[in-house]
């Protein structure tokens, strides 16, 4: 048996009956649909899952790879302790202050710092910065020709036990055509079938908005 397909009428019926959301967080939800990337933005279902993961693992350092206008951010500092941190890295100066704006809002901006430039750099300076094994959970929603690099940077951060979660790897159905090649579509088939091979990590593909991919780092 397959997983559940959701309708329109179910899927209302899901945020209804479960999503627990802020005002902050449906503001910063309905300002960005009015933009002209709001197909970037996740939904708020899989918001407050990423928040209950990181609230099940007791995370306190988060790496954070494509903020966009900051609604998966605010999601996980919202269930992060005082003490805790999350680093957003993005190359887009003028979104970030929308999210930079909420975040203060909200009272998590003294947890997010906000890493404006390419993130493989970033995440090259944080190696030199924290060391390896120092991070517990990383989220990739960036260039999908990329999130190969990324993976080999963040598996180096998170620690044993660490989560990663990688978004759109399901990317509309596009993976299952054999017709589509681009670059996007083929990067996303080729990392995924790298994730299921990896014997770095445990991994689970969940059909959960536009697919979440799900790898934690073995304990050697």
């Amino acid at each position: 048996m397959k997983s559940i397909q959701l309708t329109e009428a179910l899927y209302e019926y899901l945020l209804s009956a479960s999503l627990r959301e802020t005002d902050v967080q449906r503001r910063l939800r309905e300002e960005t649909i009015s933009l002209p990337g709001a197909i970037m933005q996740i939904p708020p279902e899989q918001g407050q899952f990423m928040a209950l993961l990181a609230e099940l693992m007791g995370a306190r350092r988060c790496i954070e790879i494509g903020v966009y206008t900051g609604y998966s951010a605010l999601s996980v500092a919202l269930s992060l302790p005082k003490n805790a941190k999350l680093i957003a890295c993005d190359i887009d100066p003028v979104n970030t202050r929308t999210a930079q704006r909420y975040w203060k809002e909200a009272g998590v901006d003294d947890l997010i710092d906000l890493r404006v430039g390419p993130a493989l750099k970033t995440l090259q300076h944080l190696l030199k910065e924290d060391g390896e094994e120092s991070y517990d959970m990383a989220f990739i929603d960036a260039d999908k020709t990329e999130y190969d690099a990324y993976y080999e940077a963040l598996i180096k951060l998170l620690r044993p036990g660490g989560l990663l979660i990688a978004d759109n790897v399901l990317w509309g159905g596009r993976v299952s055509e054999p017709s589509r090649d681009d670059p996007d579509t083929t990067a996303l088939r080729a990392f995924a079938l790298k994730l299921r091979d990896d014997n770095r990590v445990t991994t689970s593909l969940l059909p959960v908005a536009d697919g979440l991919l799900l790898a934690v780092k073995r304990k050697c």
